[in-house]
């Protein structure tokens, strides 16, 4: 076991070197925009957590809460539409006790594989999105996943590893247009975890390096993710 955690320890840091590497290269590409996600629309949203018939373990998974949240939503390489790309969405949700937690997704897939699976799409709507790497929680490693069931609704679902989905709040985003403008604003799940849903410090070490990339080719005072 020790083996196992050192190779995942070692294989985590180089593959964190990488992402980091690849982020500074697209920062000097376009150092006036970010390097990660640099088009996107910042807006409101309204999350309503009811729980899922099956407690996951994790506090704020298994809370029942409405509460008013920011969004982004961002092509992750740029590219100009119709072209495809990576789609994310950045949720911005409150603490009881003040301050916020963050969550990110991506366009993946929703099978046991395909969920870990990065997959460009021509439209934010057509693909599910999912966290791509798994918190620790007392049920074991949970994936989060974001499903379009309209252009402003949105299910979200928790899965320990390759299991079942289970359906546990609702995001309702807002059409307001004067709320739709991009924000310097920084979205970072590493810094800012929700409660019981707990980094692992690999995760950590494979995506801290490209995020302190993408705060430095922004500058500390604006520290944008995504």
């Amino acid at each position: 076991m020790e083996l196992l955690d050192t190779a995942r320890r070692g294989a985590a840091t180089a593959g964190g070197r990488t992402l980091s590497a690849a982020t500074g290269v697209l920062a000097a590409l376009r150092p006036a925009a970010k390097p990660l996600h640099p088009d996107g629309g910042v807006t409101q949203g309204l999350l309503h957590r009811f729980g899922a018939e099956v407690a996951s373990g994790a506090a704020w998974l298994d809370a029942v809460s409405e509460d008013q949240v920011q969004v982004r939503r961002s092509r992750a390489v740029g590219l100009p539409a119709p072209a495809p790309d990576i789609f994310g969405l950045a949720i911005r949700a409150p603490l009881p006790g003040g301050g916020y937690g963050d969550l990110l997704f991506a366009t993946t897939g929703l099978g046991r594989l395909s969920r870990f699976t990065l997959t460009p799409a021509r439209t934010p709507y057509t693909r599910p999105l999912t966290t791509l790497l798994p918190y620790r929680t007392r049920s074991g490693p949970v994936l989060l996943s974001a499903v379009h069931r309209s252009e402003d609704g949105l299910d979200l679902a928790w899965a320990v590893g390759t299991g079942a989905w289970r359906r546990f709040a609702s995001l309702r985003l807002s059409q307001d247009p004067e709320l739709s403008e991009d924000a310097p604003v920084s979205f970072d799940p590493v810094r800012n975890p929700l409660p019981g849903l707990e980094v692992y410090d690999w995760v950590s070490r494979l995506r801290e390096p490209s995020y302190r990339t993408a705060r430095r080719s922004r500058g500390a005072s604006l520290d944008v993710i995504r």
